[in-house]
């Protein structure tokens, strides 16, 4: 069987999912069809929070991303594709885990918003209590 010329990767962060490949490249990273700078609308918070798997592995010029992302706001995506790409990057090599692990990086963020209870206004905020 041939080997595949990319290694893939799911991040998963709120409700955004990303589907990341890594193809052998310049180290540009494309994101639903467009550069990450111009999807992200130039926040560099963002742009840091994607490349900080590969500035930790030092791979950021190695690999060309490809990214499809669905669902969350924009915050949620950045850590869905720093999370989708962390781990394509373990599947590319095994030896980059440790590193890896060791930002915290490998770890599905399971932060998500808490349903609101019957009751109250939101998730736990109460109406305001009236004595009399």
């Amino acid at each position: 069987m041939t080997e595949q010329s990319y290694h893939y990767g799911t991040g998963r962060r709120k409700s955004a999912v990303a589907r990341v490949r890594l193809n052998p490249g310049g180290g540009s990273i494309i994101v639903n069809g467009k550069p990450a700078r111009e999807y992200f609308g130039g926040r560099d918070l963002h742009q840091v929070n994607i490349q900080l798997p590969l500035r930790v592995t030092g791979t950021l010029d190695r690999f060309t991303v490809t990214v499809r992302v669905v669902g969350g706001g924009v915050s949620g995506q950045a850590g869905a594709i720093r999370h989708g790409i962390a781990r394509a990057l373990t599947r590319f090599d095994e030896e980059l885990r440790p590193t890896l692990k060791g930002a915290r990086l490998l770890t599905r963020d399971p932060r998500v918003k808490e349903r609101k209870k019957v009751g109250l206004k939101r998730a736990r905020k109460a109406p305001q209590y009236t004595k009399r």
